[in-house]
């Protein structure tokens, strides 16, 4: 009877032990690092940054909640011109390809395919952020910066694990503060908004820094933190992936660039060296020293529709082999019953009404 007894109490602190993981260690996020594109892309080549929940879902596109079975999650990003809003959710396969299910995605898109897209999921789901929203323009982007990202440029995910206490203070946090837009291109951007979430599941880790960049938050930036951050925290199991362009929109976006490199590797550098020599070397010398950390490996894994729900199962121990304390994409995909049908994906903004909040 001794002996069953304390087979018993083995068998459910084993069973305590699996539930807590399963509760505590499957919850995965990512911080989405874009490439720039287009015409402000070679004006300010530092790209763009957004954060991707799993288990959070948008209620509206301002409000959060917990996901429900089937749904793949939310990205969350800071925007300018969103009807004076400072942050706006949009669930994960309609922020990267402007349809509701992967199955839908189109392997080639032209200019008039990614319009007709953009536009029936607006009138669709977005009506809420206002009607006469604009759209953008080849200097000031609209809410077409909300929809179909994987037809402008390449993105690099981030991935890492989270706890469902960390979650649903995310979601208490967001829904409770003002969301009234204060965006500001060097002090108050899309970096910076990121920064603020990631300081959510990690406090105090991500601040803003002198050099490189001269204080200014950029995606390389806060992106090379969290690297940095996982090789010292590996139970972050930090997994970094490739989400591929659609091509026959634009051209290949080019690669991401922080401040320094952005002054002092493009033809900024010319007139920047005529005018202050100086400044020019300091800034060169500040690359040098801290803007070349590489945070993506040579040989991430490439998502692309067919293989996107990659990117929501749970992390394995085997690591990066292009980045120590990294975990390996390759030990996320295989063997788990967690992957969801990609055809099938809930988008997770079926149930919005066109109203105005």
């Amino acid at each position: 009877m001794l002996m069953m007894r304390g087979l018993r109490r083995i068998a459910f602190a084993l069973m305590a032990f699996v539930a807590f993981c399963c509760v505590h260690g499957q919850a995965q996020a990512a911080l989405l690092m874009e490439e720039p594109y287009g015409f402000f892309g070679v004006v300010n080549p530092t790209g763009h940054t957004a954060i991707y929940l799993e288990r959070v879902c948008a209620e509206t596109p301002v409000k959060l909640r917990r996901c429900n079975a089937g749904e793949m999650g939310v990205v969350l990003s800071r925007y300018h011109g969103i009807d004076k809003y400072d942050w706006v959710a949009i669930p994960l396969i309609p922020y990267l390809y402007s349809v509701e299910n992967l199955a839908d995605v189109p392997d080639h898109v032209d200019g008039d395919t990614v319009a007709r897209l953009r536009s029936h999921y607006r009138e669709a789901h977005l009506q809420s952020l206002g009607q006469n929203l604009p759209p953008g323009n080849l200097i000031r982007a609209g809410w077409t910066q909300l929809l179909g990202e994987a037809y402008d440029r390449r993105i690099y995910a981030f991935r890492f694990n989270t706890t469902q206490e960390q979650d649903d203070a995310l979601i208490a946090r967001m829904n409770a503060g003002p969301n009234r837009s204060h965006f500001n291109l060097l002090f108050n951007n899309c970096a910076d908004y990121a920064r603020v979430v990631l300081n959510t599941y990690f406090p105090r880790t991500f601040r803003r820094s002198i050099f490189p960049d001269a204080g200014i938050t950029t995606p390389i930036q806060t992106t090379d933190k969290l690297v940095r951050y996982a090789r010292k925290h590996p139970e972050a199991e930090l997994t970094i992936f490739e989400i591929s362009q659609i091509p026959g929109y634009r051209r290949q976006s080019p690669s991401t660039k922080d401040i320094a490199g952005s002054l002092t590797t493009t033809g900024y550098a010319v007139p920047l060296v005529l005018m202050n020599p100086y400044l020019a070397g300091g800034l060169f010398a500040d690359y040098l020293a801290r803007g070349r950390f590489h945070s993506v490996p040579r040989h991430p894994q490439v998502l692309d529709p067919d293989n996107l729900s990659a990117l929501t199962v749970a992390a394995r121990t085997a690591q990066n082999p292009g980045s120590a304390g990294v975990q390996a994409p390759s030990a996320a995909t295989g063997g788990s019953e967690d992957i969801r049908t990609p055809g099938l994906a809930n988008s997770g903004l079926g149930e919005i009404k066109a109203f105005h909040e």
